[in-house]
C-alpha cells in the first residue's frame, strides 16, 4: 500500500505520484454510457446541500453545474437567472429539470470550459471531484469563466465508484481531501479566499464544503 504524506499546513502542497491514478483508466465515456437516476448522498445530506446554496447563491445569479447529472439539489423554490450543466450523460442531464442548457463533456480528456470568460456567479461541483485527473486544469478554467467575487462551491461526502476515484481520495481522510481541494483552488487563483464548511447531518451522510471566492466586487 503506496503512503501519501501531506503537508497541510503550506500553499505549496506537493502532489505525489501517483496521486491522480485510478484502477480503471479505461476511456470514462464507456464507464457513464448508461444513464444512474438516483442519488448518491443520503436525503437529510441533500437538503443540507440544498439550505446552504439557499443562504449563499440569489436568484439573479448565473450558475454552472459542473460535472452535473439529473438533480442539481438546487432549492426548488428558488429560480435562478440561468443554470448550465456539464456532464458525462446525455439522458442524466437531459432529465434535469433544472437546467437551462447543458453540455457532454469528459474533463479528463477536455479541461477547456465551452464557456465566456466572467460569465457564472457560481460553479458547482457535488460529489464528482474526486473523478478528476486533471484538476489544476479545470480550476484554472473555473477561475476563468467565474465572475469577479464569484464563488466555487465543492461539495464532498463519503462515496465514491472505487474505480474511477483517483487513488489519493480513497485513502485521505476527509481533512487531507478538503486541503487538497483548497489546493487545486489556490493554485488557480492565489488570491482566492478558501472557507471551509462542515455541514453533515446527523445519521446520514457526511457534507463537506470547500468554498473558494474570487477576489473581486462584493467581497469587503
Amino acid at each position: 500500500i503506496r503512503v501519501i504524506t501531506l503537508n497541510l499546513y503550506t500553499d505549496k502542497l506537493q502532489l505525489p505520484d501517483g496521486f491522480f491514478t485510478r484502477e480503471d483508466e479505461s476511456p470514462d465515456e464507456a464507464f457513464y454510457a448508461a444513464p444512474r437516476f438516483t442519488t448518491h448522498i443520503d436525503d437529510a445530506t441533500i437538503t443540507n446541500l440544498s439550505h446552504y446554496y439557499r443562504e449563499v447563491l440569489s436568484p439573479s445569479d448565473s450558475l454552472l453545474d459542473l460535472m452535473s447529472s439529473w438533480i442539481s439539489h438546487l432549492p426548488n423554490e428558488v429560480q435562478y437567472q440561468h443554470v448550465s450543466g456539464l456532464g458525462m450523460n446525455e439522458d442524466e442531464l437531459a432529465g434535469n429539470p433544472r437546467l437551462d442548457d447543458f453540455a457532454v463533456q469528459n474533463l479528463n480528456t477536455n479541461q477547456q470550459l465551452p464557456y465566456a470568460g466572467e460569465q457564472f456567479d457560481a460553479v458547482m461541483i457535488v460529489v464528482s471531484i474526486q473523478y478528476l485527473t486533471r484538476p489544476l486544469e479545470v480550476f484554472a478554467e473555473i477561475n476563468r469563466i467565474l465572475t469577479p467575487g464569484g464563488k466555487c462551491i465543492v461539495a464532498m461526502s463519503h462515496r465514491l465508484f472505487p474505480t474511477k476515484a483517483i487513488y489519493a481520495f480513497q485513502v485521505l481522510s476527509p481533512a487531507e481531501r478538503c486541503q487538497v481541494v483548497s489546493t487545486y483552488m489556490n493554485r488557480a487563483n492565489q488570491g482566492v479566499d478558501i472557507e471551509l464548511i462542515d455541514r453533515s447531518p446527523p445519521n446520514a451522510d457526511p457534507l463537506w464544503l470547500v468554498v473558494g471566492t474570487k477576489p473581486g466586487k462584493g467581497l469587503n
